[in-house]
């Protein structure tokens, strides 16, 4: 299991703390570890730390960093499995779902890598005016300054990882903040990153509440603030933190369009397998089905089949698709949602700890299981009389992170593309699909700014324009 100093990981060591807090397994509430809790005093202990450090850190070569990002790529991997147990165990994930967040976050580690070869300007055509002749333009990208990454519970390797990794290629020391239900992970990673720095520092840890994110997001020097997290808390950040850049990564309740055309078995295959990963806790899990009626009973019949076909129960089980949600407090607000929704509901219930596989038919809107993100492993099915009325309803959310269609026309394939107002269009594969080397991000209440470590590093990059008279 995990081996790393005790403390958090602030300046060049490791800070005591006076509260250390239990982590718990969801399953069973069984502690599985402790954790440092941080307070706003060290947070800003740590700003002070990574503002020495920048220019340092800045001024690395590119091969250093590249170096070190390759680094950690190797030493995860070596860890893999014990990486995958503790992420089972501090998550209450189901360990297929934490293996593929291994692996996702190993090829975050490499292509970050790749993209420090990547950064360079161009040149500029300065004498488009006759006042710019004679003179020289180029333009190249500095780093942004102190990065403050903040991670949700759900996947807190890889979230951790997009904002560590790209802020390291592109040159800016980082503060990471964990979800405080699960630090174990992201502690680990850390002390990984930092076992092979050049300037410890450069990477950096402190956990603790809303008040120690509020001391991180709001200083004004930090030069941008990445967030993975609920919208009404990203809203709160973007607000605070200005005029500072902000990353908002804000989730969704993503919807999945099965035209009169569409392969129906592969359209449930999706909905099962996207609708219920993670235990639904991802912000691009299936949430809402939208049906066209002329095939609407017939989808319907053959997905609820074959809900039972998902598996439910211990976590550490690798046939297990479905288990306890991250606390007790997530599972009672889901299954309120549910009583509350007045639709037709086939399966669920709360067995010991877990909430089984559900799926809501005919779902109205303006209930929560419809209009918000419930983050469970809930599905709601709607019919509607076309694909029409059916891209008007993907749109008519506040939300707009990834949108999938199932359809073998290329024509309803292409007015999707151009018509539903999400940041990701996914034709015939379920709206959860993310190869972390794409850009990724919403529109709306989604959030802003693109994660992906090409895109992230253009974001924790800004331009510096040269203009030179010889």
């Amino acid at each position: 299991m995990a081996e790393y100093p005790d403390g958090l990981p602030v300046g060049g060591g490791w800070v005591s703390t006076v509260d250390v807090e239990e982590i718990v397994f969801p399953y069973d509430g069984s502690v599985i570890g402790h954790a440092p809790v941080g307070t706003p005093e060290l947070a800003t202990r740590a700003l002070d730390e990574a503002v020495a450090v920048a220019r340092e850190v800045a001024s690395l070569p590119s091969r250093v960093r590249r170096a070190l990002l390759n680094d950690v790529a190797a030493a995860l991997a070596a860890r893999r499995s014990e990486f995958e147990d503790l992420l089972v165990l501090e998550t209450g994930k189901p360990l297929v779902d934490c293996r593929v967040e291994v692996a996702r976050t190993i090829v975050t580690w490499e292509a970050a890598a790749e993209e420090v070869s990547r950064l360079h300007g161009e040149t500029v055509p300065l004498d488009l005016l006759p006042s710019g002749d004679g003179l020289v333009g180029f333009w190249k990208r500095k780093p942004i300054g102190v990065v403050v990454g903040i991670a949700g519970f759900n996947y807190p390797l890889l979230l951790a990882s997009h904002k560590i990794a790209p802020a390291i290629a592109a040159g800016c020391p980082v503060i990471v903040k964990p979800a405080p239900q699960t630090p174990l992970a992201t502690l680990w990673l850390v002390h990984l990153v930092r076992s092979v720095a050049p300037v410890a520092a450069m990477v950096q840890l402190v956990t603790g509440d809303a008040s120690v994110g509020a001391a991180l997001t709001t200083d004004r020097r930090v030069g941008a603030v990445s967030f993975t997290g609920s919208a009404a808390v990203g809203h709160r950040i973007a607000r605070d933190a200005a005029p500072t850049k902000t990353l908002l990564e804000l989730g969704s309740n993503a919807a999945l369009v099965v035209a009169e055309d569409a392969d129906l078995d592969a359209a449930v295959d999706a909905v099962l397998r996207g609708g219920f990963y993670a235990s639904g806790q991802a912000c691009i899990s299936v949430q809402r089905v939208l049906v066209v009626a002329s095939v609407a009973a017939d989808f319907t019949d053959r997905l609820l089949a074959r809900l039972g076909e998902i598996v439910v129960g211990d976590p550490r089980d690798e046939k297990t698709r479905v288990s306890a949600l991250i606390d007790p407090a997530s599972t009672e607000r889901v299954a309120a949602w549910i009583s509350k929704s007045g639709a037709r509901q086939v399966g669920g219930g709360v067995e010991g700890t877990v909430l089984r596989p559900t799926v809501l038919l005919d779902v109205p809107d303006g209930v929560e299981v419809w209009d918000e993100e419930i983050f469970g492993p809930v599905v709601c099915v709607r019919t509607v009389s076309d694909v029409d009325e059916a891209f008007a309803a993907v749109n008519a959310s506040r939300y707009g992170l990834h949108a999938s269609v199932y359809s073998r026309s290329l024509n309803t394939a292409f007015r999707a593309l151009d018509e539903l107002e999400v940041g990701g269009v996914v034709i015939n594969e379920v709206p959860g699909f993310r190869s972390d080397t794409m850009p990724y991000g919403g529109v709306k209440d989604s959030g802003i700014g693109r994660e992906g470590p090409r895109f992230a590093v253009e974001e924790l990059t800004v331009t510096r324009m040269a203009v030179l008279r010889p």
